[in-house]
């Protein structure tokens, strides 16, 4: 978590400079990147709220995704890019935030039942503009994952609000 902080910190003060907010939806990261944003002092001016979809059914409950949705966004698995757009989309649309940043991943010692190995991550920031990628670390070590995605998203969301 302390790698994170730092991130965390620039994005803070470049939200609170633009005036800007974020929702979150984290899944393998456990809520990792929400404790790094919310460790920020005056983090209620841009976090609106995020929530850990770890389950098909906190998909449903947590952020209202229907099974509908994503046979319409052609996901056809969830650890993929097309499914953490929709996440983040979707986010983004229901807490009406500037920003969204979604994960997805499988981060071990076994990989997801949809046969993407341990490491596998797949992350989107969706605002002004919208962007996913892959990340593989190669690893089974579940901690590391988990960080190592954290750290993905963070710098993602950075990179865009420079």
């Amino acid at each position: 978590m302390q790698e994170l902080l730092p991130i965390a910190e620039r994005i803070g003060a470049r939200l609170k400079e633009r005036g800007e907010t974020i929702a979150v939806s984290e899944s393998s990261t456990g809520g990792l990147m929400s404790a790094a944003l919310l460790s920020v002092p005056g983090a209620s001016a841009y976090y609106l709220g995020g929530a850990v979809v770890y389950t098909q059914k906190a998909r449903r409950v947590l952020i209202d995704l229907p099974d509908e949705a994503i046979v319409a966004a052609k996901a056809q698995k969830p650890l993929s890019e097309p499914f953490v757009l929709l996440l983040g989309r979707t986010l983004r649309a229901e807490f009406a935030a500037d920003w969204a940043l979604a994960e997805i991943g499988a981060t071990g010692p076994v990989g997801s039942r949809y046969g993407d190995p341990a490491g596998t991550g797949c992350l989107a920031l969706v605002g002004p503009v919208e962007q996913s990628l892959t990340v593989s670390t190669g690893s089974d070590d579940r901690i590391a994952n988990m960080r190592a995605f954290a750290r993905t998203g963070l710098e993602l969301l950075l990179k865009n609000l420079i």
